[in-house]
C-alpha cells in the first residue's frame, strides 16, 4: 500500500508493486563442460501481481535474458539481454539497493539508471575474475541495423574493489541515438519517456559514476555520486548530477533500519528545459519474519526548487515543490 501526498494536486492511496523489488520469476542454469568452465544462462521475467499483466513493455524475459561462459581463471562472456556497468557495480552503493529502503529512494527520474529504466539489448559482456579484490568488467550493445552500427549503440566500463570491510566502484556507460527504434541496444519501449520523466527526444547519454562503502559491524555506510548528460535532438543538453549518501543498521538479526538523502542538480543548456535542485530524504525499516518473507515500511520526502516534485517510481509529479510517499507491504523470495 501506498500512500502519495500529491500526484497532480490529488493525494492517493494505491496498492503497488514491486515497492521494494520488482516481482519476479525466472530460471537460471548452469552445465560443466570440463576445464572449470561452465554454460551459464539466465531468463527472468518481470510481472505486476496485482493484474498478472508482464512488465518491461510485455517482454516474456524483461528483466534478463541471456547465455555465455564462465570459468574461474579467466572470467565470464555473455550474450543477450544484460545490464550495462554502471547498473552492475553503482547499483550496491545506492540507497534504493540497500535493503530498507526501496523504489522510492532512488534519485529523481532515475537519470543514472540505477533503478533500471533501461537495459542493454543485442549486447556482449565480458567480466573478469576477482584478482586480488579487483573485478572489472565491459559491455558493448550492436544497433543490429545495416547501414546503421553507430545508431542506437551502447557500451560501459566499471570496476569494484573490495577488501574486508571496504567497497570501492567506478563505471562509465554512453548509449548512442537511444530509443530511437524498436530493436536497437536501447528498445524505444525501453526508455525514458514523459510518462516518466521530463526526459525525452534524446540524441547521446552519457553517465559515470563512484562511491564507496564502509561495513561496521552490522552497520553499512556508503557515498556515491553519478553525473548524467543528455544531448537533445533539437539543441542543448540536460544535465543531473547526483549525490548521495545512505545507511543501513542491522538493529538485530530480524529487524533493518535505513536512511538515504540526495541532492540532485539538474541544469540545462537546451530551451526545452530549466534549471532545478531537489533533496530527497527516505527512511525505511524492514522486519524479517524468515529467511524468505518480510514486511516493510518506508517514507519518502522530497522538496524541488524550479521544478515540480517527482519521487521516482511513482505515476505523477506532484502539482507543487514537494511530494511525501509512505508505502507498506510484504515480500515473499521463493
Amino acid at each position: 500500500m501506498t500512500y502519495t501526498s500529491n500526484q497532480k494536486g490529488s493525494h492517493a492511496l494505491q496498492l503497488t508493486q514491486g515497492s521494494y523489488s520488482g516481482s519476479r520469476w525466472g530460471l537460471k542454469g548452469s552445465e560443466d563442460i570440463g576445464a572449470g568452465t561452465r554454460v551459464i544462462f539466465t531468463l527472468e521475467n518481470g510481472f505486476n501481481p496485482l493484474n498478472g499483466a508482464a512488465l518491461q513493455s510485455g517482454r516474456m524475459f524483461g528483466r534478463s535474458s541471456w547465455v555465455g561462459v564462465t570459468n574461474e581463471a579467466y572470467g565470464s562472456l555473455t550474450f543477450g539481454r544484460q545490464y550495462n556497468s554502471v547498473q552492475d557495480f553503482l547499483t550496491y552503493l545506492q540507497a534504493g539497493s540497500n535493503g530498507a529502503l526501496g523504489l522510492y529512494a532512488n534519485a529523481v527520474y532515475d537519470t543514472d539508471g540505477l533503478n533500471n529504466t533501461y537495459r542493454s539489448q543485442n549486447s556482449v559482456k565480458y567480466t573478469s575474475p576477482v584478482v586480488h579484490g579487483l573485478t572489472v568488467s565491459g559491455l558493448y550493445g550492436l544497433s543490429n541495423q545495416p547501414g546503421g552500427f553507430a545508431t542506437n549503440r551502447t557500451w560501459s566500463v566499471g570496476a569494484n574493489y573490495s577488501n574486508g570491510p571496504l567497497r570501492l566502484d567506478a563505471a562509465y556507460a554512453r548509449l548512442d541515438s537511444p530509443g530511437s527504434t524498436p530493436a536497437g541496444a536501447i528498445a524505444s519501449d525501453n526508455y525514458f519517456s514523459t510518462a516518466t520523466s521530463i526526459i525525452a527526444n534524446v540524441k547521446n547519454n552519457r553517465v559515470f559514476g563512484g562511491g564507496g562503502a564502509y561495513t561496521f559491524g552490522p552497520a553499512t555506510v556508503a557515498l556515491l555520486y553519478t553525473n548524467v548528460q543528455f544531448d537533445i535532438l533539437t539543441g542543448g543538453s540536460l544535465h543531473f548530477a547526483n549525490y548521495e549518501i545512505n545507511g543501513r543498521w542491522l538493529v538485530t538479526p530480524s529487524w533493518l533500519v535505513a536512511a538515504g538523502y540526495i541532492y540532485t542538480n539538474q541544469s540545462a543548456s537546451s530551451s526545452s528545459y530549466s534549471n532545478a535542485h531537489y533533496h530527497q530524504l527516505t527512511l525505511g525499516t524492514n522486519y524479517f519474519l524468515s529467511k524468505r518473507t518480510d514486511v516493510y515500511l518506508s517514507t519518502a520526502i522530497q522538496q524541488a526548487s524550479g521544478a515540480h516534485a517527482w519521487i521516482e517510481g511513482i505515476g505523477a509529479p506532484s502539482s507543487n515543490d514537494h511530494q511525501i510517499v509512505v508505502t507498506a507491504g510484504m515480500r515473499h523470495k521463493f
